[in-house]
């Protein structure tokens, strides 16, 4: 997580870049860091981290894994999008707490609704379209808490059945940043 001198400088000032896929590695060393954050003691300990967020998306489950981590940190962490943040990149980013999630003015946004291919026989099959419903519930709930939208206009703005494709204003119209920076 720290090898190279510049990411041990963002670490010892609290700041976590993620611009990768949300993958079950890329979701480990974020958590690790959130983690040890909030283990530190002292002078070292931070007031607030900053995820900068940089991600055409990836694995739901391990998304969510991490989406519980930051919910439990009891360090403030403030989120900013940059260049595209896409599907579940986009649920990290709105994990961020309210008021402290920014977007550059050039930041593309991606949403749309949670896809998966499956094969199997007919039982696994349908043990899967169980895991399907909860992964939509999952997220809609997550949309409702951190956006404010209502399922309707989550299903309609954020989750239509064609990718949605916002700019950094558009998002801020629906609640999904707090503020985009000037340039």
């Amino acid at each position: 997580m720290t090898d190279k001198p510049a990411e041990a400088d963002l670490y010892k000032n609290g700041i976590y870049l993620l611009m990768d896929t949300i993958t079950p590695e890329s979701c480990k060393d974020a958590i690790e860091f959130v983690l040890k954050q909030n283990a530190e003691k002292g002078v070292n300990k931070q007031k607030r981290l900053q995820f900068m967020i940089c991600s055409p998306g990836g694995d739901v489950p391990s998304c969510f894994a991490l989406i519980d981590i930051m919910k439990g940190s009891r360090i403030p962490i403030h989120t900013v999008g940059l260049g595209v943040i896409a599907s579940c990149g986009l649920l990290l980013f709105i994990t961020g707490e309210k008021g402290k999630r920014t977007l550059t003015p050039n930041t593309s946004i991606l949403s749309h609704q949670y896809s998966w291919g499956s094969y199997g026989k007919e039982h696994e099959l349908f043990a899967q379209v169980k895991e399907f419903e909860l992964s939509t519930e999952r997220m809609i709930n997550h949309y409702k808490k951190c956006t404010g939208l209502k399922e309707a206009e989550i299903r309609e703005h954020l989750l239509p059945p064609e990718d949605r494709w916002l700019s950094a204003k558009e998002a801020k119209k629906l609640g999904i940043c707090d503020k985009v920076i000037l340039s």
